[in-house]
């Protein structure tokens, strides 16, 4: 799929029932920090002491949606997500999902693409574009054992690339790979047991890891 088009998930009753309950949200009231990705991003809903004690006084919203990849962020704000918003700050974080039908450079692309229209949507937000996080060996749904080595390959070079676009400004980078694993690479199983998707250990480290550009990028 083109990373850098609008498509939806078209037959996933989830996907469209949470889009709902995001422009109903964008519509409920103000909205001064918002976080924007994948079930990753979906699911600060799991933590929500974490999420109160950071960010509760930043009028703050989570429209993350399981599975997701650029493309269907990307068909979410032509959709609506965004409109009469006006978050000081959105915080990215988008592509794990692309890793296995797409190349890096394609991965990129949407994900610029995304940084774009959010900067066409409302122009005086600022974009704080978290490196994709790492992965690790894992056994998929499917029963198939997880391709992560190709897909840490994708990862690093994408997050090479977007480091490229922090400009100081509107667009700032943060790679919180290092934060997540051991000196080895490896990451602990405390931290993403099936080594894809964070526990509330895993949430509190991010958080820690970011606050400091946050709060630099929210007090601007």
């Amino acid at each position: 799929m083109d990373t850098t088009q609008p498509i939806p998930k078209e037959g996933n009753e989830n996907f469209f029932e949470l889009h709902e309950q995001y422009l109903a949200r964008a519509k409920s009231g103000p909205i001064g920090l918002l976080f924007l990705g994948d079930s990753i991003t979906r699911q600060w809903v799991n933590v929500p002491h974490i999420w109160e004690h950071y960010y509760g006084q930043y009028h703050p919203a989570s429209f993350g949606i399981g599975g997701d990849q650029t493309q269907h962020v990307i068909w979410r704000i032509a959709n609506g997500e965004l409109d009469g918003i006006t978050p000081k700050v959105v915080v990215l974080l988008i592509g794990t999902n692309n890793c296995g039908s797409n190349t890096a450079d394609e991965i990129s692309a949407g994900v610029q693409k995304i940084i774009s229209l959010i900067h066409e949507k409302i122009p005086a937000t600022k974009v704080l574009a978290l490196g994709t996080l790492p992965r690790g060996p894992r056994i998929n749904v499917d029963g198939t054992p997880d391709n992560w080595e190709s897909h840490m390959e994708k990862i690093r070079a994408i997050n090479a690339d977007l480091a490229h676009l922090d400009n100081g400004g509107n667009i700032r980078h943060l790679d919180i790979t290092k934060d997540l694993t051991n000196k080895d690479g490896t990451i602990p199983e405390i931290i993403m047991p099936d080594q894809v998707h964070l526990t509330a250990a895993g949430y509190q480290l991010w958080a820690d890891a970011m606050q400091p550009l946050l709060d630099e990028m929210l007090d601007d």
